[in-house]
């Protein structure tokens, strides 16, 4: 039988799902975890998020997949649709016994505040969970007995053993340990937002699969849309490549380019464009795939250490995936830097070739004219079973190699 480690003393730095899903699955391999977030209070911003298999089986193993599935939809069908002619290109079927069989767990659809509330509490409810607001970490000192957090507040030096740093895109914990400056800009931008499903009765009516999750794909833009929270929300995601991006400007990706890109789609999307959430611009960034997640006493999760394009949807996917393996570590080598080590050879590699294929797929997904043509073309030959495309970002494996 395995010998339990001793209880660590773990800092989590960042409040995020990637953050919160670490500190509970710290606390359930048996260690104190410190929770410290910037804001004044926890929340999480944006709309839906897609939870492929391999996240819902990280839910399952941190213990809040049926919490999870008390507000997610799980979709029909996952569907991709020509944004200029309006014809579906290709589908994949969620519900066949081809997935059932290879994946085991649900594929779901969910609000981002729906996850991170169930998150929330469950790191609420563990007793080894400590959660504090209004904390930003200026530094991290170590050395061979521990490490010490650093607070831009009055708050009192946090000595801990080990620090995860789950602090997001623009990590300053990153920055201070790796020192590769600013993500990588894609020059696309998104808009975004979830509305009430009553109010895309006519948009809808055009198509008859709005249980779905729909990508309407079209020259450097696409629209994805998919029911949350239970199907009482209809979210919508409208992402284009901006003719006017300087990296030292934010007069880029505006309202009117929205409308001038979107412009020559089908009726269905041109119908759905003006219930759009206009309140903010999202620019797209990410970052080169990185060796060195580990720092002695600090180690990087999340979009702390591999942030990615949305195109696979595996952001958060890859964030729970992280969490788990953390986890998985800590329960098994007494000594944090080991743990992390192993931690990261599990998992740096796989992120790192969803990070790349990410960027990938969005080039196939913007593609215009004849290279379209083509793409579509290619993928009206799949059945709706196979999956053998998606399979290895679908199946997280133990060593971290893409599963065959």
């Amino acid at each position: 039988m395995p010998v339990t480690p001793v209880p660590l003393r773990i800092a989590v730095v960042g409040g995020g799902i990637g953050g919160l899903a670490a500190a509970l699955a710290i606390a359930r391999a048996g260690h104190r975890v410190t929770l410290v977030e910037r804001a004044a209070r926890f929340g999480e911003i944006g709309a839906g998020l897609q939870l492929a298999p391999n996240a819902s089986l990280a839910l399952a193993e941190l213990g809040v997949l049926p919490a999870v599935q008390c507000t997610a939809v799980a979709p029909p069908r996952l569907v991709m649709m020509d944004a200029l002619t309006g014809d579906q290109v290709t589908s994949l079927d969620l519900r066949s016994a081809a997935y059932t069989e290879r994946f085991t767990h649900p594929y779901l659809v969910t609000h981002r505040t729906d996850l991170h509330a169930t998150l929330l509490a469950a790191c609420q409810e563990h007793p080894a969970v400590t959660l504090r607001t209004g904390h930003t970490v200026t530094h991290v000192d170590q050395d061979g007995a521990g490490a010490r957090l650093h607070f831009a507040e009055t708050h009192p030096v946090l000595a801990v053993d080990a620090v995860v740093a789950a602090d997001g895109l623009h990590s300053r914990l990153r920055q201070t340990l790796v020192g590769d400056g600013k993500p990588v800009c894609s020059r696309y931008v998104a808009f975004r937002g979830a509305l009430p499903i009553e109010r895309m009765a006519g948009p809808m009516s055009r198509h008859a699969a709005s249980e779905a999750v729909m990508v309407w794909a079209g020259p450097r833009m696409h629209l994805v849309q998919y029911p949350v929270r239970r199907g009482e929300l209809y979210n919508q995601v409208a992402v284009f490549e901006s003719d006017h991006y300087t990296p030292d400007s934010d007069d880029w990706g505006t309202e009117a380019e929205l409308e001038e890109r979107f412009a020559g789609t089908c009726r269905t999307v041109r119908d759905a464009l003006p219930l759009i959430s206009r309140d903010r611009r999202w620019p797209l960034y990410d970052r080169e795939p990185i060796e060195d997640w580990v720092h002695g006493r600090i180690v990087l999760l999340g979009d702390a250490a591999h942030p990615m394009l949305q195109y696979l949807a595996q952001g958060a996917c890859q964030a729970l995936e992280d969490a788990v393996a953390l986890g998985h570590a800590l329960g098994q080598l007494g000594d944090p830097s080991e743990a992390f080590t192993a931690y990261a050879a599990q998992r740096k590699d796989r992120a790192a070739r969803i990070q790349t294929n990410a960027r990938s797929f969005g080039e196939i997904c913007h593609l215009e004219g004849m290279g379209a043509t083509l793409r579509n073309l290619l993928l009206a030959s799949r059945e709706p079973d196979d999956f053998d495309d998606m399979s290895w970002v679908w199946t997280p494996t133990a060593s971290g190699t893409p599963a065959p």
